[in-house]
């Protein structure tokens, strides 16, 4: 910003920093109240937002020189400021994540020369969605990966699932599959029928029914605010914003693969076609979980998928659990086998298979309280994480916004339930339990 201030008095200077610094704070309240309005920016309202902050942290650091009385010229802020970041020599790395979101804020502030770390940051991620100019910039690929490797630890839904990485090129992911949903003769696989024949007798050709999953990515995201005095503590920061991050989308992740809806999100387990609910016992009480359910959802199970699923529970169950026993002759054999006792094992067991308490899992009596599924059979796609930074939400706060983006989608690989080939319940790789009110 230059202004020219030959033959002004240091008043008059003053006086014009002023109201250009707050003719330009107020032309940019009002591009973003309009952008809010109707629901973000345009690419020529955010072109129009960066011009205008810009000129108003420059006016604005102008005037604040004139203050301190520490210029009184016309030249630009670049030769009259000096930097308060670091440069170090290239190659250097940044030692955490909070080091990093300190410098990315430090490079907003108007007169500070950026890290050159920054740059070397965006030039190893071949990325550039950020504004450089605005503190923009992306956050080092290792501290994004830390983020992403927790979604997928600490016994998720997400890592059970199977998961499919997309290209750098593409938006979604197209899977060719066999559409079966019966295994009476005629069905299999979609329409194949073998036959026993006579020599030289002919049969009926048939062919098998291929179908197709197809999902676009989904985006997840989560941002923070950062005020000046939290950017005073760089491990601080770093501590607050990866475990923040990473638990909440960890948190939604999980949510969407039990209860999504498919709209803009994953398709849970629960609203999928290809989910069996299990009817509740004739006369049982409301609010309670039975040995005769469990049994029923066991033997609704996909017979292939018994060595994979897994019992999602909500914890409010656990009482009917240990309660429950199978009665044999005079006396009975516990159903439910605590973790680390008589079945040695790190989770609560049925039938063998893990109890795993999920709190995404619905309350006692409501369907979606036990769960059994094989998520083996679901299908998650992805991409890595970005992370950026921007003060373009809260610049008139003087706060940083840190955001990190995951495009991610997923739905069960089965369209439908199967018949089986010999009776009439049909199985699946994910049963649920109706409700008991």
């Amino acid at each position: 910003m230059n202004v020219n201030t030959n033959g002004l008095s240091k008043p008059e200077i003053l006086k014009l920093f002023k109201s250009k610094r707050d003719s330009y704070k107020a032309t940019a309240e009002s591009i973003l109240s309009e952008a809010e309005r109707h629901g973000g920016f345009t690419d020529r309202e955010e072109m129009d937002f960066d011009r205008i902050t810009e000129k108003y942290k420059q006016a604005a650091h102008a005037y604040e020189q004139m203050l301190e009385g520490r210029s009184d010229s016309g030249m630009p802020l670049s030769e009259t400021t000096g930097s308060t970041s670091t440069a170090p020599a290239r190659g250097e790395v940044f030692s955490s994540f909070g080091e990093q979101l300190q410098a990315i804020a430090a490079a907003s502030t108007p007169g500070n020369r950026p890290d050159e770390r920054l740059y070397q940051v965006l030039a190893a991620s071949g990325m550039n969605e950020g504004i450089g100019s605005e503190g923009g910039y992306l956050v080092e690929s290792q501290f994004s990966s830390e983020i992403i490797r927790k979604i997928h630890e600490a016994g998720s839904l997400a890592a059970r699932c199977r998961r499919i990485p997309v290209a750098a090129n593409a938006n979604g992911l197209t899977i060719p599959t066999i559409d079966e949903t019966s295994r009476a003769d005629g069905s299999r696989l979609g329409g194949v029928q073998g036959y026993w024949s006579d020599e030289a007798a002919t049969v009926t050709a048939t062919k098998p029914k291929i179908g197709k999953i197809e999902m676009k990515l989904a985006k997840l995201f989560a941002l923070g605010y950062s005020t000046d005095e939290l950017l005073q503590d760089a491990a601080a920061l770093g501590n607050v914003m990866t475990s923040a991050f990473a638990e909440e989308l960890r948190f939604k992740l999980d949510d969407a693969i039990i209860n999504g809806d498919g709209t803009g999100k994953p398709l849970g387990i629960l609203q999928a076609a290809c989910t069996v609910t299990q009817a509740k016992e004739s006369g049982q009480a409301a609010g309670t979980v039975q040995y005769e359910n469990v049994l029923n959802m066991w033997t609704r199970l996909w017979g292939r998928s018994r060595g994979n699923a897994a019992w999602l529970i909500n914890q409010d169950i656990e009482p009917q659990l240990y309660s429950m026993s199978l009665a044999v002759g005079t006396g009975g054999s516990p159903i439910f086998l605590p973790g680390g006792g008589a079945s040695d094992k790190p989770y609560a067991t049925l039938f063998g298979r893990p109890i795993i308490p999920c709190e995404q899992c619905a309350t006692l009596g409501t369907v979606g309280d036990i769960v059994l599924a094989d998520l083996s059979q679901y299908l998650l796609i992805d991409k890595p994480m970005q992370s950026a930074s921007s003060m373009h939400v809260r610049f008139i706060y003087d706060e940083q916004t840190f955001r990190v983006v995951y495009r991610v989608n997923g739905q069960p690989t089965w369209s439908a339930a199967l018949t089986p080939f010999k009776g009439s319940n049909s199985v699946s790789p994910f049963v649920t339990l109706a409700t008991r009110a």
